[in-house]
């Protein structure tokens, strides 16, 4: 009988020193606002059901602006970088592939013009961006949601189309990258593509530029990590 009333008697202050544990913990996450749950899922105090909540709180990273070393290396990656190249030969082959613009022919001349015309366009817009971007103290680089539900990670691939970051890590009008995106696409309909292109066909390949920027980020969200 003796040892039953200890054991009840130890259970009853172990048990009484995790719940306050948990309580202190509870409060301490609730004080300092490392994740957001709804009210019926904080009536719940357990240290499991904390626990899933803790992954969340932890990539709830501040902002830091790079450094202007970083930003320039960033912007020499996005002109002459192995991906942006990548990109702009698989452009040209299926701007060969389609014959557009049909002027410029289906051989390897015009795969050749339509490669020095997307690394033209590429470097007016980058060098915008990154003027501007420094100008302006703005970072138009993209950062991948911290909130790793599907919605949130949509909705930041969305925004960073037309969206740059203060040096508080605000979001503002991305001033730099839209308007390197037109100026470059307004400037090769003008200056080297054939005579029947003009101002209003760059602006349309600009509008077409930034839904194809929306994919990428898309894809560095879901599929492309680092």
């Amino acid at each position: 009988m003796r040892f039953i009333t200890v054991f009840i008697f130890l259970f009853s202050a172990a048990f009484t020193s995790v719940f306050a544990q948990e309580k202190a913990q509870t409060s301490n996450l609730s004080a300092k606002k490392l994740y957001f749950a709804p009210p019926k899922q904080f009536e719940e105090k357990s240290v499991f059901a904390l626990s899933k909540y803790e992954p969340s709180a932890q990539t709830q990273v501040p902002y830091i602006r790079p450094t202007s070393e970083r930003r320039f290396k960033r912007y020499i990656n996005n002109v002459v970088g192995p991906f942006t190249l990548l990109g702009i030969a698989a452009s040209a082959g299926i701007q060969t592939a389609t014959n557009e613009p049909e002027e410029w022919g289906k051989k390897a001349e015009g795969f050749g013009r339509r490669i020095a015309s997307n690394f033209g366009r590429t470097a007016i817009r980058e060098t915008a961006i990154y003027g501007l971007d420094e100008a302006l103290k703005l970072d138009s680089g993209f950062y991948r949601s911290q909130n790793r539900d599907a919605g949130s990670r949509i909705k930041n691939a969305l925004l960073s189309t037309v969206t740059a970051r203060k040096s508080n890590g605000k979001r503002t009008i991305g001033v730099p990258r839209l308007v390197g995106t037109y100026a470059a696409n307004i400037i090769a309909a003008e200056a080297w593509y054939p005579a029947r292109y003009n101002y209003k066909d760059g602006v349309r390949s600009g509008t077409i530029s930034l839904g194809i920027n929306t994919a990428f980020n898309l894809f560095r969200e879901f599929i492309f990590k680092k």
